[in-house]
This record gives structure tokens, sequence and C-alpha cells, in this order.
């Protein structure tokens, strides 16, 4: 059989299952991805001449493709958020950021360190990558389409710190990067960290998102005596945020998941009640769709290829503790003394789910330096994905349908974000 020919075969199963299977398994959308991971493992483990799914071998090809399904999902989820920027408004999200995520990085260094053995690089390289919550895999955790509300306090704060943690855990990343690069004899510049990757990359991709997000806008929704790209019906104008914003951003060496995140929440807010809003989400929603079904049937091939072959106890009490112990405890103390109910700070405390991102950032670091055993970290972050996949699915729509009853019996149905 021709190679091409299967992955084309392989393209086309992943579309007709990205639009019909979330139709079959809508009462717990988050099954969805354990179905495509499932049905890519079953696909692989077939007699069939299909390319191989392994990101070892094909290390670029892997951070490519999770880049752009990261990016895309990014510009969805600014599209969907209704809740209009504010310090105050945004208060809960500061603090997962603030306070969860340096905590989840620390852990996961700390469990790298001295529950693995890793070096001291490896294991903030371990921490990082596995800090950010996906924007990709948690749909029934998000907020509903552009006007359609949903917006109450656990939704919301896990679509917008999914917006913007894929962002800020770069520096860490490329801190580790550093410091192996260190280990190989390279000098090790902490000052150049910190104005350049903290501060410069952060607080630039947050200004170019704001600026051609602006300007996007404008170019978007402009006066109506003017003719203007929303009375066109297209949604091709998401893909064309996400990559000009992105392409912008990544040339002026800023962190461009960021940019894009940041530009469309700025596209949201400008005549938030018009109806082209949900249809760049429509679009984007597609096209992340397509990409995350692609992604997940092939981290189904990789598990049938025995990427998970080097996993053995360490390994799983490791992806148990980081999933079941780590964010939700790191999760839930960064939340103490809010004005969230107790029911809502445990549910956005567990459900930070873990995917794509994770993904990305392994496969970006192990490209740009040398790490302690790239095929012991793939093996072990893919068992922390594969955990979050199957157990964050089995219950998050459940435990949604429950707040959301709790919710309106409480006379609380709707965006609680003033």
């Amino acid at each position: 059989m021709d190679e091409y020919k299967l992955a084309l075969t392989l393209v086309g199963l992943a579309l007709l299952g990205a639009a019909w299977v979330p139709h079959l398994v809508k009462r717990n959308a988050l099954t969805v991805p354990l179905l495509f991971v499932a049905g890519g493992a079953l696909v692989y483990m077939l007699p069939l001449p299909l390319p191989a799914a392994s990101p070892q071998r094909y290390p670029l090809i892997a951070e490519r493709l999770t880049e752009l399904t990261v990016l895309v999902s990014l510009v969805g989820v600014g599209l969907r958020i209704d809740t209009r920027f504010g310090w105050r408004r945004w208060r809960h999200t500061w603090r997962l950021l603030g306070i969860a995520m340096p905590l989840t990085i620390a852990a996961g260094m700390w469990l790298g360190y001295a529950w693995m053995g890793y070096g001291f690089a490896t294991a903030l390289l371990l921490g990082a990558v596995l800090a950010p919550t996906d924007p990709v895999l948690a749909s029934d955790v998000q907020v509903y389409a552009p006007g359609e509300g949903g917006e109450d306090p656990v939704r919301f704060v896990l679509t917008s710190e999914a917006g913007l943690n894929d962002g800020l855990a770069f520096p860490f990343v490329g801190l580790a990067i550093a410091l192996a690069l260190a280990t190989a004899g390279e000098p090790m510049d902490w000052g150049q960290w910190l104005a350049v990757d903290l501060l410069w990359k952060v607080l630039g991709g947050i200004a170019i998102g704001w600026g051609v997000g602006y300007g996007l806008m404008h170019l978007i929704f402009r006066t109506e005596r003017e003719p203007s790209l929303s009375a066109s019906s297209d949604g091709l104008t998401a893909l064309a945020i996400t990559l000009t914003v992105y392409g912008v951003a990544e040339l002026c060496h800023t962190y461009g998941f960021l940019a894009v995140f940041v530009a469309a929440l700025v596209v949201r807010q400008k005549e938030s009640d018009n109806n082209y809003h949900k249809i760049l989400d429509t679009f984007a929603q597609q096209c992340e769709k397509l990409l995350m079904a692609l992604m997940l049937l092939l981290l189904g091939g990789a598990l049938a290829g025995g990427i998970l072959s080097r996993v053995s106890w360490p390994e799983i009490v490791f992806a148990l503790l980081f999933v079941l112990v780590v964010r939700p405890l790191a999760g839930w103390l960064s939340l103490l003394g809010t004005d969230l109910a107790q029911r809502d700070r445990w549910a956005i405390a567990v459900f930070g789910v873990r995917g794509i991102g994770s993904l990305y950032y392994l496969a970006y670091a192990v490209n740009h330096a040398r790490f302690h055993d790239d095929e012991e970290l793939w093996a072990l972050v893919c068992l922390v994905v594969v955990f979050s996949i199957v157990l964050h699915g089995l219950s998050a729509a459940a435990v949604m349908r429950w707040l959301d009853r709790r919710r309106r019996g409480e006379g609380a149905d709707g965006p609680t974000q003033a």
C-alpha cells in the first residue's frame, strides 16, 4: 500500500471524526479525546504501512504540529470569552497564574529531582512542561460560544487560565534549556534570562498582541459607511488573526502564544454583540477540532508504537501524584481567601487538564538542548497526558452538570464575573 495515500485516509478519518464523534458523546464531551486516542492506537496496531507516530523520530514535525494546534485553540479561547478584561473581574485567574502555576512548577521540579532522580535542568523542564493547563482538550470545562454565556466562575477561570498560562510557562522552559546548555559548557547568563526571556518576551508578547489585535479589530469592524470584513461572513479571518499575530510576535522575539490570546481578547471586545464573533469562533473551532483529532490519533499511534515502553512504577507514581495531588493542591491553595464557593474552588483546582501544550513544550525543549533521556521524558509526559485525558474525561462533564444544577438551584444561573 502507498504510505502517502494511507496518511491522507487517516487525515480524512480525523476530519470525519472531528465532525461526527462529538455528537455521539455530547453528554460526556471530554471522552472525545479518549476515543480519538483509542482509535489512533487501534489503527496503528493494524498491519498497515502508516508513517511512524514517533516524536523522537520526527521531532521537528512533532513540534510544529503541536504548536499549530495550540495556536488555533488559543485564538478560539480568546474569541469565546465575553467577560471584559479587568483586574478585578479576572482576579481569580491572576491567583492561578501567580500562585498555582509557580507552585506546580516547583512541585514538578522537586518530584523530578527527588523522586525520578533527574538533574536540575531536566527536573525544571519537567515541572515547566507539565504546569500549563491545556486549551485544546478541555472543551467541557470552558465557556460557551460568544454571546451564549456560561461564564460561571469555574468555566471562566479555567478558560482564561488556559489562555494565558501557555505563554507564561515559556520563561521556565527557556531557563531549563539554558541550564541544560550550561551543563554542556555554554555560559549561563542569568541577566539575559531575566531581562529577555522573563520580562521582554512576556511584556512584549502582551503589547504586540494588544497592538496588532487593536489594528485587526478596526480592520474587521469598520464604520458602517465603509466596507468591513465582518460583512463578509468569512471565518477565515480567525486563521488570519492567528498566523499574523503569531508571526509578528515571534519575529520580534516575544511569546507568540501570549500575543495570539491577547489579540483574540481585544478583537472580542469590539462590537461584542456582532454575530461575526460567532462566525470567527465556529471557524476556529472547526480548525481546532481537526488538528486535535489528528494529534490525538497520532498520540494513540505513539502509544501503540511503544512510547510508554520506558514506563515503570516510579513514572506511574509520578503521573498519578501530578494529576491527582500537585495541580489540585496548588490550585486550591491559590484560591484560599477568595469569595468562591468551596465546590467551585475544588472544581477549578482539580480540572486543570494536561494535554497538547505539554507535548509542544517538550518537543520544543528537546529540539533546542540535550536533556537527561529524551525517550524517558517523552514516556513520562505522555503518561501524564493520558492519565489526564482518562481521569478528567470520565468525570468533568458530570461534575460540571452537577455544578450547573446547584447554581440554578441557588439562583445563580448566569455570569458572575462582575
